[in-house]
């Protein structure tokens, strides 16, 4: 290997920098026809349907996840696999967007007046503004590179990037238009740690564990024991009205030890922790966690206006990927 290892984070430094300049080129391409693109596909009743070939088709399935993931109904159609049986996917009210960089490949050539002729509204992206694509297409998305970071100019690089940046805009212009918030996020995104974040609350949790409680009068031998036997590392103190008194921990157990407390005769009053940091049942988890952080506590106490419902441990958020 003749190249060394300066010129190898020279030459990664010179990719960066030239796809970096081919997307900060595409702010010349929003336009009129970029506008146009976005109130066509929010004015369907349909979806929007992105084709391609080659690399442009695997630009075209990401930003076929991100539409979807943002609010915009999509679909991808593979460009080879439209002319031979899938351009049934299409739909009457659908508007179709093909992703090419020359707009001339052979299959988009066949693609597009099949797609012309079922009357379908075309949104083409290219870097070629006078390409057949182009010039067939109701509305064009320029996507046009200098050249690609390939030192050959070759390899698509800096055109896919393009295509990809440009998707990114698309789909954060509907997302607005749609007036697309983050409870609608995370009912799109129910199974991972982002969806959880802005759907998963404290009510969801603190049911499945016990409820750990004594009274303010309860001996230091029976707190240890509800402690234990509850296996939260902690227990509340309640008032006869259920209310929320305190709290004891393991932490306190143990300063306990060091502090000049007859343990035959004091009771959970003498040595829990006064009004606890809390959370309500319909607190948001992460919310909780950003508590439970803050203070640097394992466990929170659960109230329902006002009253103990039940605890939050640490590892319920563990267990449920917040952490």
């Amino acid at each position: 290997m003749n190249t060394s290892t300066k010129s190898l984070k020279d030459l990664a430094v010179s990719v960066l920098q030239s796809e970096a300049d081919s997307i900060l080129k595409l702010k010349e391409f929003i336009n009129a026809d970029f506008e146009r693109a976005v109130e066509s596909i929010i004015a369907s009743n349909g979806r929007l349907v992105v084709t391609g070939i080659g690399k442009s088709a695997l630009i075209g399935q990401k930003i076929v996840a991100t539409l979807n993931s943002t609010g915009t109904p999509s679909l991808f159609m593979h460009a080879a696999d439209a002319i031979h049986g899938d351009l049934g996917m299409i739909q009457p009210d659908d508007v179709v967007m093909c992703i090419s960089k020359s707009g001339e490949t052979s299959e988009v050539k066949v693609l597009v007046p099949l797609i012309r002729h079922r009357g379908n509204k075309l949104i083409a992206m290219t870097g070629n503004v006078n390409s057949f694509l182009s010039k067939s297409a109701d509305i064009t998305l320029n996507t046009t590179v200098d050249k690609e970071a390939c030192p050959h100019n070759l390899a698509p690089t800096n055109s896919t990037t393009a295509q990809l940046v440009m998707g990114d805009a698309l789909a954060i212009c509907l997302l607005e238009q749609r007036g697309f918030t983050s409870d609608d996020f995370a009912r799109y995104h129910p199974g991972g740690a982002l969806g959880k974040q802005l759907y998963l609350r404290v009510d969801d949790l603190y049911p499945h564990n016990e409820k750990p409680s004594v009274s303010p009068a309860t001996s230091i031998h029976d707190a240890i024991y509800e402690i234990s036997t509850k296996r939260l590392g902690a227990t509340a103190v309640v008032d006869e009205q259920n209310l929320l008194l305190g709290i004891i921990t393991d932490g306190d157990l143990r300063r306990m030890i060091t502090k000049d407390i007859d343990l035959k005769s004091a009771t959970a009053q003498d040595v829990m922790t006064a009004n606890p940091r809390h959370a309500n049942k319909g607190d948001l988890a992460v919310d909780a966690l950003t508590l439970m952080r803050k203070y640097n506590i394992t466990q929170i106490p659960v109230l329902d206006n006002g009253a103990y419902v039940g605890m939050v441990h640490v590892h319920d958020l563990l267990k449920e990927g917040l952490l």
